[in-house]
């Protein structure tokens, strides 16, 4: 396996784990105590919501809440500590390896969740896209440092050789070799567990425990490298704490989901930027005669549809915020040669992320990318009514292409932070790591 920039190494190294799991009988529904992951939680609304969906909702752990950041944190050792006590969560009898299906009226996604050996960029194993934030990076090693526990499962991507066949059209291909065959076997016995969230997607999850099975599994990923879709911040977690135990320890792997994506393609949408100290008029007189500025009827739908037109010719963004919905799109040339830095492959130069970052906050507006002036919200909407209610500018966002994303990784170039999402994203709280199992 050869990628540029990097050396032949070996690929993906996936090991079974004891799972645990909620013991149905101890809660409500099982669809009450799962959460999106941590960074989707919209705060405080959807805090609140999670957490009195059921007492044992799994936010209590990924995002609890306390007067300081280390009362946080041991609250959440605490917590899980209890459930675990109380027979509210409980491990499995033994490791496994977990097919993992989400499904809704649009798409079917299924994947393997497992212990993912940990590896640095540079080795070409487990490739990432985008930058981290070191403020976030501290804090969820905190958490898991409290917690000793893989309390969310990455997403990654890789692409199988032959995978080509059905573009997840969920038909049978349990003949099919390597992790493919084994998911699709899988998937035709009853699971472990099976529900329903309110977003309207149907989980399933099975496990793996037939040591053929696994060595199947295992030997097939061994051919490959994988993309980081959803979880930086987390994959860099998981690096630093390696680098505080000795090896070998439990620290040396991470909780993953792994989807062939050329078998189950995923969606990519793009994140949202809030900024939370420029009201839209402002932003828009800065800009001057350097971009092309244009107000679109809306709804929201009719809007996007204006950007989605635009994007198709130069970078393009709709602000928004003061009860309008401004297109700004064809950025002047000599703007972007003089602030888009040019050692990067043109497909890094001409992204709107990095047009974003590099000339629109580092040079018109001159913002710092520091929580107290930019929010990132996936949730297109929601970043509206945010600057609606607030009187900041909501920055609304084009999806980049996954086949871009992945030529980037591969040449080692990262991508401004939070440029993609990836999905749909697994549930948290259908099963976690515990490094003490």
């Amino acid at each position: 396996m050869n990628t540029a920039g990097h050396t032949d190494a070996a690929g993906l190294d996936l090991i079974p784990f004891r799972g645990v799991r909620y013991v149905p009988e101890q809660v409500g529904s099982l669809a009450a105590v799962t959460s999106p992951p941590y960074d989707v939680v919209v705060r405080p609304d959807g805090l609140l919501h999670l957490e009195s969906a059921d007492p044992h909702n799994i936010v209590r752990l990924i995002l609890p809440q306390a007067t300081s950041p280390a009362a946080r944190n041991e609250q959440a050792a605490d917590t899980l500590r209890s459930w675990l006590r109380e027979g509210i969560l409980a491990p499995d009898a033994e490791p496994s390896l977990y097919v993992y299906e989400q499904r809704d009226s649009e798409i079917l996604q299924r994947g393997i969740i497992g212990a993912l050996r940990l590896s640095e960029a540079a080795e070409g194993i487990v490739l990432p896209h985008e930058d981290v934030m070191p403020h976030v990076v501290e804090d969820r090693a905190a958490l898991m440092r409290a917690t000793s526990a893989n309390l969310e499962p990455l997403l990654l991507t890789y692409r199988s050789d032959n995978g080509d066949a059905s573009e997840g059209d969920g038909g049978s291909d349990g003949e099919a070799p390597g992790a493919r065959g084994v998911i699709e076997r899988t998937a035709e016995r009853a699971p472990l567990l099976s529900t329903t969230t309110e977003d309207g997607f149907q989980h399933r999850l099975w496990s793996v425990t037939d040591p053929a099975e696994i060595a199947e599994i295992q030997s097939d990923l061994a051919a490959h490298q994988a993309l980081i879709a959803d979880g930086h911040h987390r994959w860099a977690t998981n690096l630093r704490l390696r680098a505080e135990h000795p090896s070998p320890s439990a620290w040396d792997y991470g909780l993953v989901l792994l989807v062939d994506t050329a078998r189950y393609p995923l969606r990519v949408r793009a994140i949202h930027r809030y900024l939370h100290r420029l009201p839209v008029s402002e932003a828009l007189a800065a800009l001057g005669d350097s971009f092309r500025i244009r107000t679109v009827e809306g709804p929201l739908g009719h809007a996007l549809d204006a950007l989605t037109e635009a994007a198709a010719k130069s970078n393009a963004f709709v602000l928004a915020g003061d009860g309008a919905f401004h297109l700004v799109d064809r950025p002047s040339p000599d703007l972007l040669a003089r602030t888009i830095p040019g050692d990067h492959p043109e497909a890094w130069r001409t992204l709107d992320a990095t047009v974003l970052h590099a000339t629109l906050l580092d040079h018109v507006w001159r913002i710092p990318d520091t929580p107290d002036h930019i929010a990132y919200i996936h949730d297109t909407a929601a970043t509206v009514e945010k600057a609606e209610r607030d009187g900041g500018t909501a920055i609304l966002m084009h999806p980049v292409r996954e086949e871009v994303v992945r030529d980037l990784a591969r040449q080692g170039v990262t991508m401004p932070r939070k440029s993609t999402s990836f999905g749909p994203k697994p549930a948290t709280g259908l099963v976690l790591r515990a490094l003490a199992f």
